[in-house]
């Protein structure tokens, strides 16, 4: 609905001296971003709250990572941290997802926030189907039985004596 551009991945530097990327949110295309880019930039201590995620490596479905280019389809921290000249040795393995409250936001960006977790309830669905299935096993049960019942009655095997 915020139509094409980017996701801003920053690093933040932890008091123990670790390295722990934030995706800050979403930005517009470059072309918008590029002339606030600054306005956003935070400097000194900054407390970021938001949804901790695993490390993506390896690039996206059909694309891969182009550090060189820098175009990023997956959040790899580790070649973000290579990419960045950072050591990856002091690299946490996950990166956060940024709250709606994203220090050092501007108007134009980034809007954090936007990863929301939906969690589907199809349990009415689920019993549903375990009690048509078991319903259907007990019928076919009752069918086997009678049917073999039905056979084993004197005179209905269809052979005359």
């Amino acid at each position: 609905e915020r139509g094409a551009g980017f996701w801003v991945m920053a690093p933040l530097r932890t008091a123990d001296g670790s390295l722990v990327w934030v995706n800050r949110g979403f930005v517009p295309s470059a072309s918008r971003w590029q002339a606030t880019r600054e306005a956003a930039r935070c400097t000194g201590p900054a407390t970021v709250t938001g949804l901790l995620r695993r490390s993506e490596p390896g690039g996206g479905f059909l694309r891969r990572n182009d550090p060189a280019a820098g175009r990023w389809f997956s959040r790899d921290v580790s070649a973000l941290a290579a990419a960045a000249g950072q050591p990856t040795a002091t690299v946490a393995p996950y990166f956060v997802d940024a709250g709606a409250d994203t220090p050092c936001a501007t108007p134009d960006g980034p809007v954090g926030g936007l990863t929301v977790l939906r969690f589907s309830n199809n349990h009415l669905v689920y019993a549903l189907t375990w009690f048509a299935l078991a319903a259907m096993t007990v019928a076919a049960t009752v069918f086997v039985l009678r049917d073999g019942a039905r056979r084993r009655l004197p005179g209905q095997s269809g052979a005359s004596s």
